[in-house]
């Protein structure tokens, strides 16, 4: 392994990246600027406006010497351009930070969500640390209720008494107080795999099993 890999795969923090908390105002207004075709001293002075809490009609109207007689489309474009940009900038530190917090933030992933050019590059990059949405099912399968599902699922005659088959999975440390939440879990695990017309449900269990 190089240096240069090695580097790459080194772990990072969120400051570690430089990503400033802002977007530099100079900075954004020459981005923005040199892609408008305008001068940054015309962008910055806008931007300045909008931030202030001014319309746009306002600011093409009775501002024309701060933004040097920019139109309304034009104040729109730097409007647009800036929020596109900052709304960019935000979500890069909150991935950089999510993924940081995990402990799972190399240099070589850092370098890519930073040269993101959109927010769906950005996203994209994201998706493999994103925590997995829980589900009624899936908190079900943490508490042990799998075989349960299953066994309703194969609709087994081996224990004719539902609530007999559930017992055995009740847990109190796992939050499975009952035969009755057992089977509640079951059902939600199973229930997908079920047609439409027979959405499992806790008198299904019972007529299942029984």
């Amino acid at each position: 392994m190089t240096t240069a890999d090695t580097a790459s795969d080194a772990l990072v923090n969120l400051d570690e990246t430089g990503l400033a908390e802002q977007l530099p105002a100079d900075a954004l207004a020459r981005d923005i600027a040199s892609a408008l075709a305008l001068k940054p001293a015309q962008v910055l002075h806008t931007l300045e406006l909008v931030d202030g809490g001014n319309t746009v009609p306002f600011i093409a109207r009775y501002r024309k010497e701060r933004t040097e007689n920019l139109d309304e489309v034009q104040i729109q474009a730097v409007a647009d351009s800036a929020a596109s940009r900052r709304a960019l900038h935000t979500r890069k530190r909150d991935v950089l930070r999510l993924i940081a917090e995990q402990g799972r933030l190399t240099r070589g992933l850092a370098d890519l969500i930073l040269a993101a050019a959109t927010l769906q590059a950005v996203e994209d990059l994201y998706l493999p640390y994103r925590p997995k949405r829980k589900t009624r099912a899936s908190v079900a399968r943490e508490r042990g209720l799998q075989p349960l599902a299953d066994l309703i699922l194969t609709q087994s005659r081996a224990q004719r008494d539902a609530l007999a088959a559930a017992e055995p999975f009740v847990n109190l440390e796992l939050g499975v107080d009952s035969a009755e939440a057992a089977l509640a879990g079951a059902c939600d695990i199973c229930a997908p795999c079920a047609a439409p017309s027979e959405r499992c449900s806790g008198e299904k269990a019972v007529c299942v099993l029984g």
